[in-house]
């Protein structure tokens, strides 16, 4: 870890109630790590690691809900799916439109759970909270080998509801050290509506 990136982690630390107690948890082992049989991305690791990214949002709105820490449930998602700890991440989330790119864990983390007064715009997109995520891909490509690109629609069903959210993406992965994969491209957008 780089000098800047541990003065980050340090700053993260003291200004994100529920981080330090998310980044002292051991990192939940992943299908994803488990899976890799080659220094090349496969399309299989991309659909686990998007179907554990779906599962992880919906386990942030059930701890909401359930009046538990969805902070460190969301610190531990990012620490898990993203790479903010080996590499510049480009996020551009779904309902961002003043600060649109999120290329700091902190901006992450109020993306997902609000609250933060540098971000007034959030109000905390994984504790809507939703059930479910469904993926659909129109393509992975993985050229070089060390980074996937994965585009395509995945659709969010809202706890308690039976409608869908349709969402458009773009999923770039790298592996880490261990061989897990590691978002550093997350660009999320509405379908284009020409009414």
């Amino acid at each position: 870890m780089t000098l800047l990136a541990t003065a980050a982690v340090a700053l993260i630390t003291a200004c994100t109630p529920g981080y330090a107690e998310a980044k002292s948890r051991k990192p939940a082992a992943t299908p994803v790590a488990a899976e890799a049989t080659a220094d090349c991305i496969t399309e299989k690791e991309v659909v686990a690691a998007q179907k554990a990214w779906g599962d992880g949002i919906v386990n942030i709105g059930k701890v909401y809900s359930s009046g538990g820490d969805y902070t460190v449930a969301a610190a531990a998602h990012i620490d898990q799916f993203y790479a903010y700890d080996l590499s510049l991440v480009l996020f551009k989330p779904t309902l961002a439109s003043v600060d649109q790119f999120r290329t700091s864990f902190d901006s992450a983390l109020s993306y997902f759970v609000g609250g933060n007064p540098t971000y007034p715009e959030d109000k905390g997109f994984a504790i809507k909270p939703w059930s479910k995520v469904r993926w659909k891909n129109v393509g992975i490509t993985n050229n070089s080998c060390t980074m996937a690109v994965a585009m395509g629609n995945y659709w969010f069903t809202a706890a308690g509801a039976a409608e869908e959210t349709k969402v458009e993406y773009t999923f770039g992965y790298i592996r880490d050290p261990k061989g897990a994969l590691k978002i550093v491209v997350h660009q999320s957008s509405v379908p284009y509506n020409g009414a």
